[in-house]
């Protein structure tokens, strides 16, 4: 007579089961981990943005020489331009840290110019130079048909050590998880350095 081993192996349900509870814990743990890595990154945004733009301002009055900054939200990029012997904006390629950089797009910033809280009527810059934007005026500008103007700054940095008054926002809002928002602000006002505030729960 043979002894036959009765083994009962796992049902289909059972081995979901299994599946079901161990995506739940892996989720939840890469969601929290990537939440804690993005929140870090973003400051990390932050920081470059701040190092970079008062190293362009020390640039700009060591050298002599007009900069500015533009912004291009919709592309998530930013660059720092100079302005050439002809009063034109170039690139600033002096050195690659001043390229443009596109911050990932897990996160966003807003560039705000009018209304900040410390302008005031004595402002060092006056208004009829600038468009509503703050950039330098277009108005005069003859394009040819096979030169390419680059658009103006939103920001100056010039040589004399002044910039033009200004807010970044950086912003991390998560879309897929359970994270909180997470918020930094970089002002200026009349001159470097930057003012940092954040991390903020809210702009």
């Amino acid at each position: 007579m043979q002894i036959r081993a009765l083994q009962r192996g796992f049902t289909l349900i059972e081995v979901m089961l299994v599946l079901f509870i161990m995506g739940l814990a892996v989720g939840t743990v890469l969601f929290n981990v990537v939440g804690d890595d993005q929140s870090a990154l973003l400051k990390k945004q932050v920081q470059r943005f701040e190092v970079v733009f008062n190293m362009a301002s020390d640039f700009a009055i060591l050298n002599q020489q007009q900069l500015g900054l533009y912004v291009d939200q919709e592309k998530n990029t930013y660059a720092y331009l100079i302005l050439d012997q002809e009063q034109k904006w170039q690139y600033f390629s002096v050195d690659k840290v001043f390229a443009s950089h596109t911050i990932p797009a897990t996160f966003s910033f807003e560039l705000a110019l009018n209304d900040l809280p410390w302008e005031s009527e004595g402002s060092l810059f006056d208004e009829e130079g600038f468009d509503e934007q703050l950039s330098v005026s277009e108005d005069g500008v003859e394009i040819g048909e096979e030169e390419k103007l680059l658009p103006p700054p939103q920001v100056l940095i010039l040589s004399s050590g002044d910039i033009t008054p200004f807010s970044m926002s950086f912003i991390y809002e998560p879309q897929f998880n359970d994270d909180e928002p997470t918020y930094f602000r970089l002002n200026g006002e009349d001159s470097p350095p930057l003012m940092r505030e954040g991390p903020l729960d809210t702009l």
